[in-house]
């Protein structure tokens, strides 16, 4: 039973249950033992929790406490883990004097879209036509407006998302410059910070598995020669940071990593 709570603490986040079960699963089978039940499984889950107190500062309850992190300074993100992908979905906030912008919100807890009413936006950001997500949600608690290329706005309407503005490429959002990232969809685009040396991208790059960057399946692109044609094309831009859409943010080396991706294209 040691084992297996040791393996519990270092396999993470209790969101992600079902596959920390497996996890779990695999390293007693590894063992010869058999399967945990479903109140055994419920105890190992509770001896595994750090203890730690019950109520924030303010005396909120713990469990009406954001997830919202701050990765860098002024930019939050919070996540949605995705069991058919198996990576998480992010939402991204991005704090700026001249108005904070939140890019592709994934859906938001409670206490979550607490803090982002809190911190306050001034616009929304989606890359693709995919990643309306909870915009809708966001939108109605902050009043901001929500933008898209026109090329993917259609779709993003069709899903009961209100389009309030058209990005174009090479326009300034506050500190960001729209970039064009188009192939999965044809409104695809990627925000560029040079100042921070951060560049955000949606569907046009995934952070998985972490620490690498990668592509969607083909199946879910318009025109996949066009998408590789656009992440070869984002090399020319200076970045060091990439927050992803999907998958797991790259803080330090992304170009790097992102060259290695655009090595792997086949002519």
């Amino acid at each position: 039973m040691r084992f297996i709570l040791s393996e519990y603490r270092q396999i993470g986040r209790p969101r992600q249950y079902k596959v920390e079960r497996r996890a779990v699963a695999t390293a007693r089978k590894s063992l010869f033992l058999g399967p945990l039940s479903e109140v055994e499984w419920a105890l190992t889950v509770i001896a595994a929790t750090p203890l730690g107190p019950v109520s924030t500062a303010d005396g909120r309850s713990k469990l009406e406490e954001s997830a919202m992190k701050e990765i860098a300074s002024g930019i939050y993100t919070w996540s949605k883990f995705s069991e058919p992908h198996g990576y998480d979905f992010n939402g991204h906030l991005v704090r700026h004097a001249s108005g904070n912008i939140c890019i592709d919100p994934v859906e938001p807890s409670a206490a979550d879209l607490a803090e982002i009413k809190r911190l306050g936006v001034a616009r929304i950001v989606l890359t693709n036509r995919n990643h309306s997500r909870a915009a809708k949600v966001v939108r109605t608690a902050t009043g901001a407006p929500v933008a898209i290329h026109p090329a993917d706005a259609p779709h993003a309407k069709s899903q009961g998302t209100v389009i309030d503005e058209e990005l174009a490429v090479g326009q300034k959002i506050g500190p960001l410059t729209v970039v064009a990232a188009a192939g999965k969809s044809p409104g695809e685009v990627a925000l560029h910070w040079p100042e921070r040396r951060l560049l955000i991208v949606g569907d046009a790059v995934v952070g998985n598995p972490p620490g690498k960057c990668g592509l969607l399946r083909e199946q879910v692109m318009d025109d996949p020669a066009a998408l590789r044609r656009s992440v070869a094309k984002l090399l020319k831009l200076d970045f060091d940071t990439m927050l992803m859409g999907d998958g797991v943010t790259i803080l330090v080396g992304a170009k790097a990593r992102l060259k290695e991706l655009v090595a792997s294209f086949t002519p």
